[in-house]
């Protein structure tokens, strides 16, 4: 088979395997980006043109200098001294501009895009985000974004600027001595092969390299996150090598790739070289003639120069463009996800204002739910939870407590099933299931959900137009407030990531004041008060219930305390939800 044949059957078979679909999908994606900063663009491409201009005006005019000086020409020598330099000023003055509209055109479109994507990261369907390690998103939104919002802007500018600086650069040439053009350009034909042999080995690096940089990133933010872990286990020694493992696999990859860079462009600066000297010689050789004249000569070495430094930028392009299709495709790996619908949210918000006096039930009927994984939860599973009520769900670690409740946020969907919000005990008037139905709910998660700042920033965050008395109030009704007002600065106190300065049962007091700062009317707990001891805890929850906004409780929880508090108590075991009688509470506990 001859390299022909085979190119032809490497491109059928990119087509079949959906390379140009896929290509031509990122490409369409990046357009929704680029049409949106049009006008800056254009501002930076005319003003990348205009200093290609002026470099070439400056190349003519020290033409006119020389020959002037040399007695090839005769004009005026101070005017055109004067020109040259003022042109040699403009140029730098223009390639400062460029490059400070550049940066800060760049900020403001990397800034917007991250915003952008990250709005849209946070309303992707949770199943499927939890496929990706929490490192990879973060490299996927911060590197990935990035290299996008640079290429947004620069590349088609770029490519506009360098055709145009090649094609000017190349007429003039040609203008003045059509031999000296063909000479200039010998090195294009090496330029292009080179350029050929090393694009494969790009993108195959740049993909390798950002999944590398998300495994590193990952292992990174998980070993910071639990640094207390690994001290207490004594794992510095295991991490320390699996870090040097991760980081020696990466210069491995790196280190093919630089090899392959320095050997071409070794090659290429020899052809540049070998293009240089032609051109020296015969500019030599022909002002010797007297075949032109000295300010010739020099504006055709500059000019050789320029149209040698100007293809190997064009070509530099490519590689950007794999970059950027590359991170694109990454990044519309999350962004092509199911979406959340939020479009109810007024629908709901008009809901519970007409029935807020009545309070809210939950009401699921025989829902069915599996992992997308394959995966059985429930099965005809059924749960009610009523206003002015406690509702707990108990059940064997692992049965599902904790996927119920995100059930009944709709941070999960059922296969099957009738789902309701409804008034009161009425179940005629009712709203079903949806993203939107979040504003009714308060949520205190298992595990610390602190954040870094004072405890009142903490406070605010669900809340943010909350007085301090609301704040003061919120905390008593969690028995938190005995302790934040023994605190130096009482509300304002800092304190650390996840809580960090601040035990865990103060932690925990802490996020189910912040959820009752919220006063939604659907309060979920889910193992709240693990950390708590009896009294205390006994205690909150009598202060949940004694007061007398109509608000539906549910928690799960193992501890009889609870339970015993509780008006009913669910078992979820073997795939179902069943409502226990009062003679069963007790064997439960």
């Amino acid at each position: 088979m001859t390299e022909k044949e085979k190119r032809v059957q490497f491109y059928i078979r990119r087509i079949k395997e959906g390379r140009l679909k896929e290509l031509f999908a990122q490409t369409v994606w990046l357009y929704s980006y680029v049409r949106r900063y049009w006008k800056s663009i254009i501002i930076y491409t005319l003003i990348g043109l205009t200093g290609t201009a002026t470099s070439l005006i400056s190349s003519i005019i020290s033409k006119d200098m020389v020959d002037i000086i040399t007695g090839h020409q005769t004009g005026a020598l101070v005017r055109t001294f004067c020109l040259f330099i003022g042109f040699s000023v403009g140029n730098i003055l223009v390639t400062q501009l460029s490059n400070y509209v550049s940066n800060i055109i760049s900020l403001r479109v990397d800034t917007d895009i991250k915003a952008d994507i990250f709005d849209k990261m946070l309303i992707t369907d949770l199943e499927s985000l939890t496929k990706y390690h929490t490192g990879d998103l973060m490299t996927r939104w911060n590197s990935d974004a990035s290299t996008i919002s640079n290429g947004v802007l620069n590349w088609i500018p770029n490519l506009i600027i360098y055709i145009v600086k090649f094609i000017s650069s190349f007429a003039v040439v040609i203008y003045y001595d059509p031999e000296f053009a063909l000479l200039a350009i010998m090195g294009i034909p090496v330029s292009i092969i080179m350029s050929r042999s090393v694009l494969k080995r790009i993108q195959s690096n740049n993909k390798e390299a950002a999944a590398m940089n998300a495994r590193m990133s990952g292992f990174n933010q998980e070993a910071f996150s639990n640094i207390q872990t690994i001290k207490a286990f004594d794992l510095l020694k295991v991490y320390s090598l699996r870090l040097r493992q991760y980081q020696s696999e990466y210069k491995q990859m790196r280190t093919g790739y630089l090899r392959l860079s320095m050997l071409t462009s070794v090659i290429m600066s020899l052809v540049g070289i070998l293009v240089s000297y032609s051109c020296y010689a015969l500019g030599i050789y022909r002002v010797w003639s007297g075949a032109i004249s000295y300010g010739t000569m020099t504006l055709f070495l500059s000019l050789a120069n320029s149209l040698t430094g100007t293809l190997n930028c064009l070509i530099s392009l490519v590689p950007t463009a794999i970059s950027i299709t590359t991170s694109a495709g990454r990044l519309m790996d999350i962004l092509n996800m199911p979406k959340e619908d939020f479009s109810k949210r007024s629908e709901v918000s008009d809901f519970y204002n007409r029935h807020s006096s009545y309070g809210l039930s939950v009401k699921l009927h025989d829902i069915t739910y599996s992992y997308n994984n394959g995966n059985l939860v429930f099965k005809n599973a059924s749960f009610e939870a009523h206003p002015h009520k406690i509702t707990a769900l108990v059940g064997p670690s692992g049965e599902g407590k904790t996927t119920m409740l995100r059930i009944i946020l709709a941070l999960l969907k059922p296969q099957s099933g009738e789902l309701s919000i409804a008034a009161g005990n009425d179940s005629s008037a009712h709203i079903e299931f949806s993203p939107s139905i979040r504003q009714l709910f308060s949520y205190v998660p298992q595990g610390n959900t602190m954040f870094s700042g004072t405890i009142a920033e903490n406070m605010r965050t669900v809340k943010p137009d909350a007085s301090n008395e609301d704040i003061r109030q919120a905390l008593e009704l969690a028995c938190a407030w005995d302790f934040v007002s023994a605190l130096p600065e009482g509300i304002d106190s800092k304190i650390g990531e996840r809580g960090q300065g601040l035990s865990e049962g103060q932690s925990q007091r802490l996020a189910i004041a912040r959820a009752l700062l919220r006063n939604s009317p659907i309060l979920l707990l889910d193992e709240a008060t693990s950390a708590l001891d009896s009294a205390t805890e006994r205690n909150i929850l009598n202060n949940i219930m004694k007061d007398t906004y109509p608000r539906t409780c549910i928690v799960t929880t193992h501890r009889p305390a609870v339970l015993s508090m509780c008006d009913y108590v669910y078992m979820i075991s073997d795939k179902q939800c069943r409502l226990l009688s009062e003679d069963e509470k007790p064997l439960q506990a």
